[in-house]
């Protein structure tokens, strides 16, 4: 099963909207044929697995790193597939949560009389599609929000200038974060003071599919001319439904999403929206006001902190806005899932913990 991890691993930055999934089909430990799936619309994994076993698969045992699906989308039924092979096992990492999967391919499975087992390296493989699980099971992508900060916790100068704090390797880390995910979530004052592009660079032999740059502007302040306009990936403007919409921004895809009490726009429906256009997960790279609304909501779930061996001082601006705490008790607590040293820098992995009642907004109805 690990070995059928590290080939679903292989579509970590292609396959979206559809999971990653590694197939392995084997006897004892001779390894008969291998797959992953590699784009939505193209063969599952268990498809070039059998592909390449060919008559060996027969009487086998296929290591599955997801529920085999079982209902006919863009291809047929790999469980069905397994089940004309005449595979004699499967043994499953997870199972699908896709309402037209969820349990019919075990079930379609073990009624032709094919072994199954269940949950082998779960946690792992649950951990390569959280985006897709949260998708699909909490209706709005996994959210993880990339902050690069000074030792002494600030990610600007006073003017905003912030190129660059961190290193290059650490920037080119970065980027493989950004090529994995279905979105990259901005918000207008970084547009405004940065002009970023919001796009992955990776060398030329590496494909990934373009992630949606998704913009929060509630005033439809981007000006014409900003990076994000140009053609190099798909950009949508959240807004509100009173702003005013310039000509330059009338024919792009715009989202009016309704305002909060504070006057924002309503940050759950934003990623409802997101959901509902197929989006796993949501790389943010925005200043401390939209990344501080987002986890004083409860909806960051993971942290990308950089931490590179500079000092800004007092006057730089810090790492995120979030409201005062009473005591120390309600504290924003977080648990290291991985530490490493990127170059110069040092980048922590960090996903909250449950989040207490105080901290997280109530949760509104989707966009109208």
């Amino acid at each position: 099963m690990a070995h059928a991890l590290r080939l679903a691993e292989k579509g970590l930055y292609t396959t979206q909207p559809n999971p990653r999934v590694g197939c392995v089909i084997a006897r004892g430990e001779t390894v008969l044929g291998t797959g992953w799936h590699q784009q939505a619309g193209e063969p599952h994994a268990e498809v070039f697995a059998l592909r390449e076993a060919g008559e060996s698969a027969r009487g086998a045992t296929a290591y599955v790193t997801l529920e085999p699906c079982a209902h006919f989308g863009r291809t047929p039924p790999c469980a069905d597939a397994l089940i004309a092979a005449g595979v004699g096992r499967v043994v499953i990492a997870h199972e699908d949560p896709f309402d037209k999967v969820s349990g019919a391919g075990i079930e379609k499975l073990r009624a032709a009389g094919i072994g199954v087992q269940l949950g082998l390296l779960r946690d792992a493989a649950h951990d390569l599609n959280v985006g897709f699980f949260s998708r699909i099971q909490r209706g709005r992508p996994w959210v993880r929000a990339k902050l690069a900060m000074s030792l002494d916790g600030r990610t600007a100068l006073a003017d905003g200038s912030s190129k660059w704090i961190t290193g290059e390797a650490a920037r080119a880390d970065v980027q493989r974060w950004r090529a994995r995910a279905s979105a990259i979530l901005s918000a207008s004052g970084t547009v405004l003071a940065d002009d970023p592009r919001l796009t992955v660079r990776l060398p030329e032999h590496e494909r990934f599919v373009p992630p949606l740059r998704a913009i929060v502007d509630t005033a439809l302040r981007t000006p014409a001319g900003a990076h994000v306009l140009d053609a190099a990936a798909p950009t949508v403007f959240f807004h509100a439904p009173d702003a005013p919409v310039p000509g330059h921004l009338a024919n792009a895809t715009r989202a009016a999403i309704r305002r909060e009490d504070g006057g924002g726009i309503d940050l759950h429906a934003v990623l409802h929206w997101l959901a509902l256009h197929d989006v796993n997960e949501v790389h943010v790279e925005a200043g401390p006001v939209l990344c501080g609304a987002l986890l004083a909501a409860g909806l960051v779930d993971e942290l990308l902190v950089y931490i590179a061996p500079v000092l800004l001082g007092d006057s730089a601006r810090p790492m995120l806005h979030l409201p005062p705490l009473d005591d120390m008790a309600s504290r924003w607590k977080l648990r290291t899932v991985d530490r490493r040293q990127i170059g110069d820098d040092t980048r922590l992995q960090l996903r909250p913990t449950a989040p207490t009642a105080t901290h997280v907004a109530p949760a509104k109805a989707g966009a109208q």
